[in-house]
């Protein structure tokens, strides 16, 4: 139970921060282009890349592992996670893994937000 408070604990502390750098698009775009999404998404890649580095050589304790991969970085960005497997699959030599990762995520990630949105049109809407 201490895990799941701990990764509880570290989402929620993720994701402010992510409401945090939200505004950028507006700022710098003017809403035109997700220039929060892109920033938060390699903000993201490239943070969890040095803290695992730097937790390879120590030792830290599963508990702080979770806490920081799986609730605060999880919780800024999947995207790190993402990028930190495929990394993974490089540096094992399973390149037709990475690949496999690369397109079935992304490709059918955009293709299934497109079936969502469509089904969305027949359900009723959520009025009060």
């Amino acid at each position: 139970m201490l895990r799941f408070f701990l990764v509880a604990a570290g989402g929620a502390i993720g994701t402010g921060c992510r409401y945090l750098l939200s505004g950028l698009d507006y700022k710098f775009s003017g809403g035109v282009f997700p220039v929060s999404t892109i920033f938060i998404n390699l903000l993201g890649s490239f943070v969890i890349g040095i803290l695992w580095g730097l937790f390879e050589r120590s030792t830290i304790s599963p508990n702080i592992r979770m806490f920081v991969f799986i609730g605060l970085l999880g919780g800024f960005t999947t995207f790190s996670t993402f990028c930190l497997e495929n990394f993974h699959f490089i540096r094992s030599g399973e390149l037709k893994f990475m690949l496999w990762n690369v397109l079935l995520s992304n490709v059918l990630g955009v293709i299934l937000v497109f079936i969502g949105f469509i089904i969305s049109r027949y359900l009723p809407n959520f009025r009060k």
